[in-house]
């Protein structure tokens, strides 16, 4: 059973999302809330698999919150998804930063949204390929640090084309076709290179890829 915390401000977006995570079969609402600070204590106290979060809220805002539940130097990190509206990307890039596993769109259909709360239980990112490239390539600057590109990204010639691959928003299927190699090569490949460069996952690598200027 996945136990979900739901934080969101508007009534009728959590109740929304409760009564859709309720009606499945492995799948609970641990908790609700409509701040920041709430959702951090609730956390705490209720240790949930996987917490809805909404980015705009009073008080603490979800970056902020995401950042004290799942940010670097947290001992227990938790699952966040963050749900947002498009227009908010720039809110949405900081949210992954802060350490979210991913993120939806409010205005997805509920499968999308109890497909990606499973895929965040499950220990793995929710990064749509066809929002990377536009949503990490507009803060490529901001990302990237000034100056000249950091050496010494300690990955193999094909570890890199895989993490660049995956910074231009190609899945497994897509990287294991471009490079004409196995899927269960390209798993290998990612689990390598997140596992040299010390990333959680996915999200976490396309960010380190656009901040060591390994994309443009």
């Amino acid at each position: 059973m996945i136990r979900v915390l739901v934080c969101d401000d508007q009534p009728l977006i959590r109740t929304g999302f409760a009564t859709i995570i309720d009606a499945q079969p492995d799948m609970a609402v641990a908790g609700e809330c409509g701040d920041g600070h709430t959702a951090v204590e609730l956390a705490a106290r209720l240790d949930p698999d996987v917490v809805v979060m909404d980015i705009r809220m009073p008080g603490l805002t979800g970056i902020e919150a995401t950042a004290r539940l799942a940010g670097a130097g947290v001992p227990h990190p938790v699952k966040v998804l963050v749900v947002t509206t498009f227009n908010l990307d720039e809110y949405v890039y900081e949210s992954l930063r802060a350490g979210a596993s991913g993120f939806l769109l409010k205005d997805a259909p509920p499968a999308h949204l109890l497909a990606g709360i499973r895929t965040v239980a499950a220990g793995a990112a929710l990064l749509a390929p066809e929002v990377t490239r536009q949503l990490v390539g507009r803060y490529a600057t901001r990302i990237r640090p000034p100056g000249d590109v950091p050496a010494g990204v300690p990955l193999s010639a094909r570890e890199l084309e895989v993490l660049r691959l995956i910074a231009n928003g190609l899945s497994n299927s897509e990287i294991a076709a471009t490079l004409v190699i196995s899927h269960e090569t390209v798993k290998t490949y990612v689990s390598r290179i997140l596992t040299k460069l010390d990333l959680r996952d996915r999200v976490q690598a396309v960010v380190y890829a656009y901040r060591r200027g390994l994309v443009t």
